[in-house]
């Protein structure tokens, strides 16, 4: 519930910014509660389950994978309707701001995310935490999945594919939290620092090319 209305204030106050139509916003606030009650009823379901059957029981596990499912579908819906609503306002601004960075070179591509790949072992080596592919202060595959991912919408300034790719590196940083392999700070720090050391020698490239 934390994450849907954390979800909902952003959704809210990008419609406030970009001044969508009535329509647009009744649509947008629909979708909200639709996954807010959906969410309620999942965790009304959890209980009544976890009340009626405390140990495990293959029916239970049914009852709250498919009230989870429930959720998830709900969750499709609202974004699918989200990005029909504010894609065209979003993706010509997100468009605009990819194109002040112009396009990066192939060899500035490659040579950055090497940094990142080096950096993150320099880093892991210094803290004698993990090992260059598991464990550490900052999570390596966070760091160069959004690399990749500042990379693409760099070369690319396409505001779809760019959005495409940062959300697979976000997938591949969930899968760190999913495996307790990482925190999320230590997530957060590797996607930070994978998408702003990519930015900055693509930047350095552009300027001394």
């Amino acid at each position: 519930m934390r994450i849907h209305f954390i979800a909902a204030i952003f959704v809210l106050l990008a419609v406030l910014f970009l001044k969508v139509t009535p329509l647009e916003f009744a649509l947008l606030a629909l979708s909200i509660l639709a996954v807010l009650c959906a969410e309620m009823f999942n965790t009304a379901i959890e209980a009544i389950v976890d009340l009626v059957s405390p140990d495990y029981h293959p029916l239970a596990k049914n009852a709250k994978d498919t009230a989870a499912g429930a959720v998830l579908i709900t969750v499709c819906g609202s974004a699918i309707m989200g990005y029909l609503i504010l894609a065209k306002y979003v993706m010509p601004r997100y468009g605009e701001v990819l194109e002040m960075f112009g396009t990066a070179s192939d060899m500035g591509t490659v040579v950055s995310i090497l940094i990142v790949v080096i950096i993150v072992v320099i880093v892991k080596s210094a803290y004698g935490t993990g090992t260059p592919l598991h464990g550490g202060v900052l999570s390596g595959h966070a760091a160069v999945a959004f690399s990749i991912a500042t990379a693409v919408s760099l070369n690319t300034r396409d505001p779809l594919i760019s959005v495409l790719s940062l959300v697979l590196a976000t997938m591949v940083s969930h899968s760190r939290l999913l495996m307790k392999i990482h925190s999320m700070r230590e997530v957060i720090i590797g996607a930070g620092a994978g998408s702003g050391i990519t930015l900055l020698v693509l930047q350095l490239f552009k300027m001394y090319a």
